[in-house]
């Protein structure tokens, strides 16, 4: 039995149509960004934001806005992780946060909805995809930190996870590029129909989520077994929490606010405040299990959290 996976055509309709608030979206030829004026879309509720002069719009005014706010209260946050002289995993916390800034910038003029031309559009959304890729993958081993299986903070474990974190932008960055420049025509099937693109579902969509469910398993337990609290549970499970009522609202609720609003706005907008809100929770949580005064057990081997 055919199966959707691989497929982007319902998500690239249901999430603005000719300007999809999916970065993938961009890369294929139903999109304005591959198309231009000749783009079909597919067959959605068009996301057109505010008006412009010359007949153009400024899509996704809002996104534009939450980015910018994102991008300085993660400052911020970088900030107050380097007073955090003593906590475990401060430089690795760091590194995620780095790779949230990338996202967010990368999104302001992927799907921010900027009249640019659509080779830099392309552009921006093939780092925006691979920038999303290796920023959770950065997270997911930010939950290895805390069982000390290396030093952390040292130049081992800075440089594993920059070296494995720029392998997997590389090599999702190309696939996205090729895909959207047709360097090779490998991808071109994908680029029309259902969208039907393996390779761009599997890093851009299952890898995702695979990341966090081990980031999140791998703090459940540090927190529950070995730590023997319970309140930063409160801030994990909040975080994991304000990221899939993003989703939803991405994934299920968009078209709904899009008709809504008659294409003022849709769920990317809040997509990005959820994801902000996850983002700030899980710092929180981070934070609140490096504190001095939480009892750290010693894991067996290892000198975990002193």
């Amino acid at each position: 039995m055919p199966t959707a996976y691989g497929n982007f055509h319902d998500f690239c309709r249901d999430t603005g149509n000719l300007a999809s608030t999916l970065p993938v979206c961009n890369l294929f030829d139903q999109s304005q960004a591959q198309s231009g004026a000749s783009a079909s879309g597919w067959g959605g509720c068009d996301l057109t934001g505010i008006s412009l002069s010359g007949g153009r719009h400024l899509a996704n005014l809002g996104s534009i806005v939450l980015c910018g706010l994102a991008i300085l209260t993660t400052g911020l946050l970088l900030w107050r992780s380097e007073r955090k002289k003593a906590a475990v995993g401060r430089r690795e916390m760091q590194l995620f946060l780095l790779g949230y800034i990338l996202v967010e910038i990368c999104e302001i003029f992927s799907i921010g909805g900027f009249p640019l031309n659509g080779a830099t559009r392309k552009a921006f959304s093939a780092v925006h995809i691979a920038a999303i890729v290796a920023t959770l993958w950065v997270l997911m081993l930010n939950g290895f930190v805390g069982y000390q299986l290396l030093d952390d903070g040292t130049a081992v474990s800075i440089g594993l996870i920059i070296v494995s974190a720029v392998v997997l932008f590389i090599g999702t960055g190309y696939i996205a590029l090729d895909t959207a420049f047709r360097w090779t025509g490998f991808w071109d099937s994908t680029l029309t129909g259902n969208n039907r693109a393996y390779a761009l579902y599997t890093l851009y969509q299952l890898a995702p989520i695979v990341f966090l469910v081990i980031f999140f398993l791998l703090e459940a337990f540090l927190v529950l077994r070995i730590l023997g609290e319970r309140k930063p549970m409160m801030y994990l499970l909040g975080a994991a929490l304000l990221f899939a009522t993003g989703q939803i609202f991405q994934y299920v609720v968009s078209v709904y606010i899009c008709s809504g609003t008659s294409g003022k706005i849709n769920g990317g907008l809040f997509e990005t405040l959820f994801t902000l809100l996850s983002v700030v929770t899980i710092w929180i949580f981070w934070s609140s299990i490096t504190e001095d005064d939480w009892p750290m057990p010693t894991v067996a081997g290892s000198g975990a959290y002193q």
